[in-house]
């Protein structure tokens, strides 16, 4: 009882206390719902858009069972999920966060995994997608795109350590079932075709009603994962006015130290637990630092993934019965993880690609990779508020002409 008073006397206060820093500081909280939106405008909805509505098709049109079939005799033996896994999987990593939360939990509802299978599967399966960590993060704060390279590889790697540790999670509390490793590859893709087959019956929606709820579901979760971007780009920035950030990131300098990291790193770092881009961002900035000790860093702000992104992988998750807990305690090694890799990677790949060893000469595929990863931004950038626009005046129409339905 005493536990839930304290609990909802700290919640009571800090929403009272981020309210009156709002009225407080309405220039900063304003430049700082700006820059959440743009992000989301710009980058976060034109580049998942199209990935979640076509694994909504995927999924209704009984794809993903087909490859989930396919891919048991991996993903089992790996991870302990089933086969359906490698298609989050890879969608997760092309698309980025939480498009692994959002397919894990719609294949939960699907019943096609169990709760501790979706524990597991969106515990590894939600990363940076490779625009982000090119386009943004490489390009955009560090201007060096073969530091992309080593962030991308130490951020894939963390995933499929996570992975590889959370397949310890929920021990023997069910044991692996409908394992397909024995049959034969013939039996196995006849199986496959068959459950594809079925899938597509047992959904009895037509193509256009198919098409429309996917367009739908994947809108209102986009709105949703904007609303969180832009919240907790205002709370980040309302915390380090009110010197909040600064607290304890001194408590993260001594730390800093014993690890021979600058202590300039600790606030970029306090940053980043809230907020990737920001974080990120900041540590591009601090010159006391190495390039190495840098990478570091990012790599855990990127594998730790944010609060504003957890809080999204909550949201998706409080639709269904599986915990966040796993999740949670896999961002975590998810940062350590990358972290170290990074330090592995270092010399073998960013000391073997890099420009800046044996003489200035630029080499021309580094030149090429940067101007591609400028280009493709610029793109989203220019690009993107049009297909956002266009998407959300689509939303309008398709829930416009559903609500007319229902009332009729």
């Amino acid at each position: 009882m005493l536990k839930s008073k304290i609990k909802t006397l700290a919640l009571s206060s800090s929403v009272t206390i981020f309210a009156g820093s709002l009225i407080l500081m309405p220039g900063e909280s304003l430049e700082a719902s700006i820059r959440g939106l743009d992000m989301w405008w710009e980058i976060v909805f034109p580049s998942l858009l199209p990935f979640f509505i076509v694994s909504e098709m995927l999924i209704g049109f009984g794809v993903v069972r087909f490859i989930g079939i396919v891919l048991e005799p991996l993903m089992r033996p790996l991870f302990r999920v089933p086969g359906v896994g490698g298609f989050v999987w890879a969608m997760g990593m092309a698309s980025g966060f939480p498009a692994g939360a959002k397919l894990t939990a719609r294949l939960r509802q699907e019943k096609q995994i169990s709760k501790i299978e979706a524990e597991r599967l969106v515990s590894f399966t939600n990363s940076s997608n490779p625009l982000f960590i090119f386009g943004a993060v490489s390009v955009g704060f560090f201007q060096n795109v073969t530091l992309g390279i080593v962030l991308a590889c130490a951020h894939y790697i963390g995933n499929i350590c996570v992975g590889l540790v959370m397949r310890f999670y929920g021990g023997g509390a069910e044991k692996d079932v409908n394992s397909t490793s024995k049959k034969s590859r013939r039996f196995l893709l006849r199986e496959a075709f068959s459950a594809l087959h079925q899938t597509r019956i047992n959904d009895k929606r037509p193509i256009g009603k198919l098409l429309g709820d996917a367009v739908t579901s994947s809108i209102q979760t986009l709105l949703m994962i904007g609303g969180f971007i832009i919240l907790f780009s205002v709370i980040n920035k309302m915390l380090f006015h009110l010197h909040v950030t600064t607290f304890f990131a001194e408590g993260f300098s001594s730390i800093f130290l014993l690890l021979n990291i600058p202590e300039q790193l600790s606030i970029p770092f306090i940053s980043g637990l809230f907020e990737i881009t920001l974080g990120s961002k900041l540590t591009s900035g601090v010159s006391e630092a190495t390039l190495l000790q840098q990478a570091i860093i990012t790599s855990f702000i990127l594998g730790f993934s944010g609060f504003s992104v957890q809080a999204q992988v909550a949201s998706i998750l409080a639709e269904t019965d599986i915990g966040f807990k796993p999740f949670f305690y896999g961002r975590f090694i998810h940062g350590i993880t990358a972290s170290v890799a990074t330090i592995i990677l270092w010399k073998p790949v960013y000391h073997r690609f890099s420009n800046e060893q044996i003489s200035n000469a630029i080499p021309v595929f580094t030149a090429k990779n940067s101007y591609f990863w400028s280009e493709l931004l610029y793109w989203f950038k220019t690009i993107g508020p049009v297909v956002t626009l266009i998407s959300l005046i689509l939303y309008i129409i398709l829930y416009s002409k559903s609500l007319s339905k229902t009332f009729n």
